[in-house]
């Protein structure tokens, strides 16, 4: 895969997933959404999810920590998302709230923080190093 295909996957999925937060603000003001939270909990379903799972990624890619990292961040991101969801639709907005505006923002936050890492690395030819010989610093980069 091109670098400039994993940079424009990357760059709309930081778009997409930045647009959560205000889906979630309104399910939580009117009770009620399109989206189901079983679904929502799915990390595989969104195009981003779609495009990270899929084949077109490199198994070399696959092995480094960006990569590994980022999976993991996104299915966090996910199940964060559909509790919040969850809470929204059972109509307990105070808890909903709370959710939204702490754990799911700081998830939120740490996988478009390791996303844009890894934009800026593709963008400057790093190599992707597996996760077996990455430093304790560049974990901590990541996740």
């Amino acid at each position: 895969m091109s670098d400039a295909v994993m940079l424009e996957e990357i760059k709309k999925a930081m778009g997409a997933h930045g647009a959560w937060k205000l889906r979630l603000r309104t399910a939580i003001s009117v009770g009620r959404s399109d989206a189901n939270p079983s679904q929502v909990k799915c990390d595989n379903l969104c195009e981003f999810g779609k495009w990270l799972y899929g084949q077109s990624i490199d198994g070399e890619t696959k092995r480094g920590m960006p990569y590994q990292v980022i999976r993991r961040l996104h299915a966090e991101f996910h199940a964060c998302a559909s509790s919040v969801l969850e809470l929204a639709i059972a109509g307990r907005k105070d808890q909903a709230i709370t959710l939204l505006e702490g754990e799911y923002t700081e998830r939120s936050d740490k996988l478009v923080r390791a996303m844009t890492k890894w934009r800026g690395e593709i963008m400057h030819g790093v190599a992707p190093r597996p996760a077996g010989e990455m430093k304790a610093a560049e974990r901590r980069a990541f996740g």
